[in-house]
């Protein structure tokens, strides 16, 4: 038995470095990095600066969608499609994925990922006004959004459009299932739940524990589709926010003084090698760039494409409204609640204890619970609701990928399958699972990404139009 345990371990070890390895090409600075972040600076340039120019418009937004204030045709509100994103993006990626990016990269990716959000607003802007402005109906009788659409109705050449919107597809199902939007959650969840009951009440849980639970808590969600999906995430998202931003404020609050030398750390490292301390091996500067993009692209979803599959079905009366949405989801998700997460693990120097180095979401617990008493059950209780969310965001997003390749008849088949694999990632490890879904991520960014420059001209068309009209009438 135990050579059979070892021989096991010993394959789980080779396919996780075989991943990985692929991964790290994928994720190199000169790749998949570069290719977000040029894309990102093109809309924003085409754009005139959107992000930055009309973020209080933004806000107006939202608070606008929060008061009920939505109109025109759609299957959802504009607050449930912005907690539905939010639902999928702030998510055990700002838990457990900061974590590993800086254990990975050291603290330097930190200030990759945030130059991976201020190009990713623009990003997540025009996803979620293409989304809009070339969503469907289906034979269901519902709307459906999403880039296999935008590509296809989009772009002028036929194959071109139809041989990208396919890759998409294809890898936004095997992502949804395999990658960040499920197993990764789960494994977090685990983690997170398990650490908990270990420091607070003395108990040693096996991961299946936290793992049956979640598993069976999504499954009810799933069979009710997107309008009981919309509706769970409208509740629950604002409350998870609140919850996870009062702890972490009050432990920064507690260590300020020690905040800027975090601050130090993140800018010093972020364009040189993180030396190796205790147990951190050291990083170089490609390793930094790598994570904190990859990390960044798996929080808050930036030109994956997953996005606008929500926003894509608001109820607006211009494509543009929901947009500017969008720009709030990047924003909220990256730059406030991931860089909360960073300066929790770098302030507390758990990131460099050898006991963490194969840590996600377990090492944010520990980091808060120097301060907090107790804190590591507030994390568990976060990641919990975060990978919730993002469970049944995703199951979304991965059926309307399958639905746009085989039809509506296989989606109760695939949230089937969505859900057992719930329970498989909650036991995996920890470098597999994050090393999967990151090089899914990647798979699923591409055709994305290639296609949102065939149709950067028309988002600089429907921006122009907005605001001009807007001007008109002011």
């Amino acid at each position: 038995k135990t050579e059979c345990l070892a021989e096991n371990e010993d394959k789980v070890t080779g396919l996780t470095e075989r991943i990985q390895a692929i991964d790290g090409f994928v994720w190199q600075p000169f790749a998949m990095p570069l290719v977000l972040l040029l894309v990102g600076g093109a809309l924003s340039v085409m754009t005139g600066g959107v992000q930055i120019r009309r973020f209080p418009l933004a806000v107006r937004m939202v608070l606008r969608s929060i008061r009920g204030k939505s109109s025109g045709d759609g299957t959802i509100t504009q607050f449930q499609a912005l907690s539905t994103a939010l639902a999928s993006t702030v998510g055990n990626g700002n838990i457990g994925g900061v974590a590993t990016a800086i254990l990975i990269g050291g603290p330097g990716a930190i200030f990759w990922m945030w130059v991976c959000a201020a190009v990713g607003m623009a990003t997540k802007y025009a996803e979620a006004v293409l989304g809009v402005h070339h969503r469907v109906r289906r034979e269901t009788g519902e709307l459906a959004s999403g880039p296999m659409y935008y590509i296809t109705r989009g772009i002028p050449h036929a194959l071109t459009g139809k041989t990208l919107a396919m890759m998409f597809a294809l890898f936004g199902a095997c992502g949804a299932l395999l990658g960040t939007g499920n197993m990764a959650q789960s494994n977090t969840i685990a983690r997170t739940f398990v650490e908990a009951a270990r420091t607070v009440g003395g108990l040693e849980v096996p991961m299946w524990v936290p793992g049956l639970l979640i598993t069976a808590s999504v499954g009810l969600v799933l069979l009710g589709g997107i309008q009981r999906i919309a509706a769970v995430a409208e509740r629950i998202v604002p409350a998870m926010l609140v919850l996870y931003l009062v702890s972490a404020i009050a432990y920064l609050l507690l260590n300020i003084d020690q905040v800027p030398d975090a601050l130090t750390l993140i800018l010093s490292h972020a364009f040189s090698p993180s030396a190796a301390v205790g147990g951190f091996a050291g990083a170089s500067m490609a390793q930094a760039i790598a994570a904190g993009v990859s990390r960044g692209v798996l929080s808050n979803e930036a030109g994956l494409g997953t996005a606008p599959i929500a926003h894509g079905i608001a109820k607006v009366s211009h494509p543009v409204d929901q947009g500017l949405i969008g720009i709030f989801e990047v924003f909220t998700d990256t730059i406030v609640v991931c860089s909360l997460t960073a300066f929790v693990i770098l302030t507390s120097g758990l990131w460099t204890d050898p006991a963490f180095q194969n840590a996600s979401g377990d090492l944010t617990a520990a980091a808060l619970s120097t301060t907090i008493p107790g804190a590591s059950l507030i994390v568990a209780v976060c990641s919990f609701l975060f990978g919730f969310s993002t469970l049944i965001g995703w199951c979304y997003y991965g059926e309307k990928c399958v639905e746009f390749l085989f039809g509506s008849g296989i989606i109760t088949v695939y949230r089937m399958a969505f859900t057992a694999l719930i329970m498989v990632g909650s036991m995996v490890s920890v470098p597999l699972v994050w090393a999967l879904g990151t090089l899914l991520n990647g798979f699923m960014a591409f055709p994305n990404l290639v296609g949102m420059l065939f149709l950067a001209r028309a988002v600089k068309r429907l921006t122009n139009q907005y605001f001009t009209a807007k001007a008109e009438t002011a």
